[in-house]
Parts: C-alpha cells; structure tokens; sequence
C-alpha cells in the first residue's frame, strides 16, 4: 500500500507523460523528464534559426569557442541540428588564446575536446600571434587597471581576425537571454541607446565583412547549464 503511494507521488513528465519529471524549465515552469528537456531544447534552437534565417546552405560558420558552457553547448546543438536537419553547413571553432597564465589553459584543452567529440575542425588565434604580447605581458606594462577593457576590446579583433582567416561567412557565440538582458540593463544605465537596439539584435555587423549571430538569444543560461548536467 506505502509502495503504491510513493508512486502516485511520483510526477511525471508534463510532455510525454511516461517519465519521471527530472527538471522544472524556468521559461514554461513545465516539468519535464531528460530525454523531452533535450528535444525541446534543440527544437527550440532549431526553430530560432530557420525563423530569422540565420544561415544558408552552403556557409561557413565559425562557432566562437572559450570552452565554456555556453559556447560548448552551441557547438554540441549547432552541429547536431546541422546534421538532423540537412543545413548543409561547414562549422568551425574558433577560438582565442589570451595569454593569461591559469586562466585559458584548462578551457582551451576543453576546446580541443569539443574539436574531437563534435568532429569540428579548430583555429586557435591567439594575442601572441595577432598583437605581438600575450595579456600578461600587457598587464605589466599597463598595470591591472582597465586592463579588463582592453582585453574585451583585443579578444573581439581577435575573433573577427580568425573568421577573417577561416574565411567564413558568419560568427556564432553562445551570448544567450541572460546575458542579453544584463547588456541592455547596462547600456541603459550608461544612456548608450545606439548599442541598446544593436545589443538585442539576434544578427549584427550585417554592414560588415562578417556578421555575428547568437542562435541562444531566447535561452536562459539556467537551461543551457541544464543540458550538461542532465
């Protein structure tokens, strides 16, 4: 009889009703099971991309990868969604070594663990390389202040000067909902309303040589780390 309550107290899956319930998505407060979290997932993905024509057959897209959830998750659904549903993509990751002791070493070796699992090929460009000075060696001569700054500003030259060399057609990064809404929230504290409309574009640098797209726009960071740990 105990037995027979436990399992009337075990919810099951709000979309396939056979599974245990595993999470609680944050965007629906549905409760779903993993293998239903995955398929809505990249369906989701899926439907953002052929919505605002993102890509064409044939492309070249360089995925920017820090070896990090975000970009590793976009690398992982990118190239399964290229894959399930014939894009007919050439994907590349791309990725940027700063030059800071401690920091990118352990993400870059997961980088090249995305390059074997996912079967992409790999560009590392690093500041070395393109500038001449790693970051630490410009930390010791600037000094740690705005040293941040000046590090955001070589590491985006460095991502459009390794697409430039892929010579690919765009540039994905994993930049998703929360990170969106953080951006605005801080153009508007700064009164910056020319990057406030750029920041929510899903598409930008169209007038460029190569355009940046954040095919994670709409998905909370919460549901991306989700997919790892389930």
């Amino acid at each position: 009889m105990e037995g027979n309550h436990e399992k009337a107290r075990v919810r099951l899956c709000y979309l396939c009703n056979q599974r245990r319930a595993a999470l609680k998505r944050p965007k629906t407060l549905e409760q779903i099971c993993r293998e239903c979290f995955y398929e809505v997932f990249e369906e989701e993905i899926h439907q953002v991309i052929v919505k605002n024509q993102l890509f064409k057959p044939g492309e070249r897209i360089a995925i920017g990868a820090s070896g990090g959830k975000d970009s590793t998750v976009l690398a992982y659904v990118l190239s399964e969604l290229n894959r399930r549903h014939n894009y007919g993509l050439d994907l590349f990751l791309l990725s940027v070594d700063e030059g800071i002791t401690g920091y990118r070493d352990d993400s870059l070796e997961t980088v090249k663990r995305n390059e074997l699992q996912y079967g992409l090929p790999l560009k590392i460009v690093s500041y070395k390389d393109l500038y001449g000075w790693t970051m630490d060696e410009i930390v010791k001569t600037i000094g740690l202040k705005n040293n941040c700054t000046f590090c955001g500003v070589f590491r985006r030259q460095a991502l459009d000067r390794g697409a430039a060399l892929l010579k690919v057609d765009k540039l994905v990064t994993g930049h998703n909902a929360d990170d969106i809404a953080e951006t605005v929230l801080l153009n508007i504290l700064r009164g910056d309303i020319a990057r406030l409309s750029r920041c929510t574009s899903i598409t930008t640098g169209e007038d460029g040589p190569i355009p940046r797209c954040k095919p994670f726009k709409y998905t909370y960071e919460k549901e991306i780390a989700g997919l790892l740990l389930h």
